[in-house]
């Protein structure tokens, strides 16, 4: 167990350093400079590009780079808030935070709703109340995140006045309701199809016929035997979920005016603030690589059977 951790640890930090030569070559690659404008002159975009090292041959900016996000230095703003730290932008300012914290609730809010909506559909397959859900986790599937928020906004905002036109910093309870329910309806449904699928799987399987054979209750049978069996393929899902949900919240921050790091990251780009997008993009892709990491280790836990060394076979 402790060798497949640091082999997949390992895995992880070479994934992540791949992600920032590839996100740093990219914007690189970018015609043009940050620094340009319809006022600059020449000289002054050259004394820009000197001041924060961007004239030094590529591949020396490229070390400086991955040696600085080593030792924690992410660089400062070039444009949004010029000369400011991007470490202070991201985690001193609230803007991670209040992401973070969006999509926690819509991320428990997906999990709590969609698994019993799955078990449901799955134990009433066949009936009106299967094909209800799976009605509306199709459509919940296909309708994109910024339709389902324009829609909340326009009808219980504008037209019934139940909940505020923009959430702000998410003050009070009833500031999240809007977001979460746009951010989490998407995960929500398509954790229930994953379930009912894995659900039904697991009901057809042989020590399922035998304990029902054997008088086990119908709760016993669902909850303790089947559920546990098919949490497996969801769990796999939870780790992209997460990343799922922080990207998403880029378009309901957008929405709703939260200022989230998804909405400052798309007022980046639209200004070019090279530092905060790449940035932003290493601090996203640790965290999903992280997220991959513990659904590696919780598959041991949920799962026994499972091996994660050549030993165990």
């Amino acid at each position: 167990m402790v060798a497949y951790i640091l082999k997949r640890v390992a895995g992880s930090i070479a994934i992540l350093l791949l992600i920032m030569v590839v996100t740093f070559l990219l914007m690189n690659a970018i015609p043009g400079s940050p620094f340009l404008t319809e006022k600059s002159t020449p000289e002054q975009i050259a004394l820009a590009e000197a001041k924060y090292g961007l004239d030094k041959p590529l591949y020396v900016q490229l070390w400086n780079y991955i040696k600085n996000y080593c030792v924690g230095d992410l660089g400062t703003s070039l444009k949004m808030q010029e000369g400011t730290p991007v470490k202070d932008i991201i985690f001193h300012q609230g803007k991670f935070a209040l992401s973070i914290k969006l999509g926690a609730c819509a991320l428990v809010i997906a999990v709590l709703i969609g698994i019993p909506l799955g078990c449901i559909a799955a134990y009433y397959r066949g009936s009106w109340i299967d094909g209800l859900l799976r009605v509306l986790t199709t459509v919940g599937v296909a309708v994109p995140t910024f339709v389902l928020a324009a829609l909340l906004l326009v009808v219980f905002s504008v037209n019934l006045n139940w909940f505020p036109t923009l959430s702000g910093s998410l003050p009070d309870a009833k500031s999240y309701v809007l977001p979460v329910i746009s951010l989490s309806f998407y995960y929500t449904c398509y954790i229930a199809k994953l379930m009912r699928t894995s659900m039904l799987d697991a009901i057809h399987q042989d020590y399922i016929r035998t304990a029902k054979a054997k008088g086990v209750k119908t709760h016993i049978l669902v909850l303790k035997h089947a559920l546990r069996n098919s949490l497996i393929p969801v769990i796999t899902y939870l780790g992209p979920v997460l990343a799922g949900i922080i990207t998403g919240s880029f378009v309901v921050e957008s929405t709703f005016s939260i200022p989230g790091l998804g909405k400052y990251f798309v007022q980046c780009v639209l200004s070019r603030d090279y530092p905060v997008i790449m940035a932003t993009t290493v601090v996203l892709s640790a965290l999903v690589i992280f997220m991959m990491l513990i659904v590696d280790i919780t598959y041991k836990l949920v799962d026994p059977r499972i091996t994660l060394t050549a030993k165990e076979e």
